[in-house]
């Protein structure tokens, strides 16, 4: 069964497990030994995230959710409730990943819509997501829940443009 949870010290292993993952196909730059010595900071980094206080210049408040699927790691979901214009350009309201190994396989689809869920619960009516125009799995990830191609925009220092979607809450059904 999946479920959206937030981060927390009982996940320690199955996070680290996926670390490995990522850092075995070349996504991670931190390894599983490096995170694992500094996993209590990160929980309370990721804590301390959701306060607008504690965010960097710039920067806004953010929360982080894990995709489980029993005691599986699968995923991430980052929401902002808000965003300011460096996020309104490329980034969006809704940031994902899944772990090399389980993606093609709907997890992505699931996690967004889930975090759809909690978006709407959050207030929120309209939600901006971006991704690369390279990445076809992602856009079909926002395509099938029911992500409105806005356009595309450059962004310095890259050389893909961000796909810039944007999805009505309520006109996605609420699961």
């Amino acid at each position: 069964m999946l479920t959206l949870v937030e981060p927390s010290l009982m996940y320690k292993k199955p996070l680290l497990e996926a670390v490995r993952e990522f850092h075995a196909a070349g996504e991670y730059s931190v390894d599983a030994v490096q995170l694992g010595a500094r996993f209590e900071e990160l929980i309370a980094h990721l804590a301390a995230a959701k306060d607008p206080a504690n965010a960097s210049p710039g920067e806004l408040p953010y929360e982080d959710f894990w995709l489980m699927e029993g005691d599986q790691w699968i995923g991430k979901l980052t929401l902002r409730t808000t965003i300011n214009a460096k996020y309104l350009h490329a980034g969006g309201h809704i940031g994902y990943e899944i772990r090399p190994s389980k993606r093609r396989q709907g997890y992505g689809t699931e996690l967004l819509r889930m975090g759809l869920n909690i978006a709407r619960a959050r207030g929120l009516q309209r939600v901006l997501l971006t991704c690369d125009e390279t990445n076809i799995a992602s856009r079909k990830v926002i395509e099938n829940n029911g992500g409105q191609l806005e356009n595309a925009v450059e962004v310095e220092g890259q050389t893909v443009l961000k796909m810039r979607y944007w999805i009505n809450l309520d006109e996605v059904e609420s699961q």
